[in-house]
């Protein structure tokens, strides 16, 4: 039986990575020439970690260009830092996050599914609409950059192309959607030779109305400055030099630095949101990853939450489609596996959002409330759960072993 996935991001990639090592045949369809695209998700987290040394990747993996994040810190009342979690304390060696371009970790994915006779990528190569069958999908309908339209059918069809996932439109399937109190926008900073000695880390900053986090690269620092949704407008209007000033306002270690915001293009804006499906399937449709739930960029979960459907996905239906049929209880089975980690992953965001996110922006109270921040200081046991639910998630899924191989050389 043959698949065809929509969407070359993560979740549509690793699918088709771990379908094509059990024999299925796999078209993935991405609309877009290749995978240069700037802050998209790049916080690739222990559980993936994990997953690549399983499928025999960990070498390879490795050698991409990545940077190690540390602890998250937050400023407390007394002027210092509160560390929120402790990822040194997870069994070595995924005791991490990794900070990989996700352009880097598409092109090594695709790299090694071209390896198996079964993959095929289509790039420049939309998923435009979806084919049936009487009451079963069919397909795709898909159009090329080149203008060429044509249909692509199979007996199973992933719709694994984002939040604004088409093919979850034409199937007619809307997605609860949860309040969401800001949006994101994200640059770079320089990071001067002297500061290569600083350990890496995940700095927040907070004021009345607005916030930042850093995020230590190899030779920059990616910053997110967070404020109400709906300020693009606003934002943009008052231009770059207000801009600069809240950023030298909020970050003063990056004061010196500011004017390399040269303007407001260099902003890149996520519009943020927090939705799932209350149904992930149709007859001969599966969706999975932000397709099936979006998630808000608290804790840096979404590209490994989307692998790991993709990782469900394949455990789940590779002997069904090896064996010539896939029915909808085969597809509930990946969403019933799937369900519980999304949920308690997106109430973690939820809560997070309205426990300091909400507040912050709406001047309420600036930062962590302070009984969390006398809690992890003073009973560092704590910081354990954010820790295991961020690099690890509620419920890590491991390779199959119909796609497990020998470690290779990077």
């Amino acid at each position: 039986m043959s698949v065809v996935i929509s969407g070359g991001g993560p979740a549509g990639m690793m699918l088709g990575l771990l379908l094509s090592r059990a024999g299925v045949e796999v078209t993935v369809l991405e609309k877009h020439g290749d995978f240069l695209r700037d802050f998209r998700g790049d916080t690739v987290h222990a559980s993936t970690v994990r997953l690549m040394d399983e499928l025999g990747l960990g070498a390879g993996f490795g050698a991409l260009p990545q940077s190690r994040l540390g602890d998250m810190q937050v400023p407390a009342p007394d002027g210092g830092l509160v560390r929120l979690t402790d990822f040194d304390r997870l069994p070595a060696p995924y005791n991490y996050i990794a900070m990989i371009p996700q352009w880097d970790l598409l092109n090594f994915l695709a790299e090694e599914a071209r390896r198996e006779p079964a993959f095929t990528l289509r790039m420049n190569t939309a998923a435009t609409g979806l084919i049936r069958d009487g009451g079963r999908i069919a397909g795709v309908r898909y159009r090329t950059q080149d203008g060429e339209e044509g249909e692509l059918r199979a007996a199973l069809t992933i719709a694994a192309d984002g939040r604004n996932s088409e093919l979850r439109r034409a199937a007619g399937l809307v997605p609860r959607e949860f309040a969401v109190p800001f949006d994101t926008w994200w640059f770079r900073l320089p990071r001067h030779a002297a500061e290569q000695a600083v350990p890496p880390n995940l700095l927040a900053a907070f004021e009345p109305g607005e916030f930042a986090l850093s995020l230590t690269r190899d030779d920059y620092f990616q910053i997110a400055y967070f404020a109400a949704k709906g300020s693009d407008a606003r934002l943009r209007a008052e231009g770059v030099e207000s801009f600069r000033e809240r950023i030298a306002r909020l970050l003063p270690r990056y004061a010196d630095r500011v004017d390399h915001i040269r303007d407001m293009d260099d902003l890149h804006l996520l519009d943020v949101r927090l939705n799932r499906l209350h149904r992930w399937y149709a007859d001969g449709l599966l969706l999975i990853g932000d397709a099936a739930h979006a998630m808000s960029p608290a804790g840096g979960v979404g590209i490994n939450l989307a692998i790991q459907d993709a990782v469900a996905a394949a455990t789940l239906l590779a002997g069904p489609l090896r064996h010539g049929r896939v029915t909808t209880a085969d597809l509930a089975r990946v969403q019933r596996r799937r369900w519980a980690p999304t949920v308690v992953l997106q109430g973690l965001q939820r809560l997070l959002h309205t426990a300091i996110s909400e507040a912050t922006l709406s001047g309420r109270r600036v930062g962590p409330p302070p009984q969390l921040l006398l809690a992890t200081r003073y009973l560092p046991g704590l910081r354990q759960i954010p820790t295991r639910l961020i690099a690890l998630g509620p419920r890590p899924e491991h390779a199959p072993a119909f796609a497990r191989r020998p470690a290779s050389r990077a």
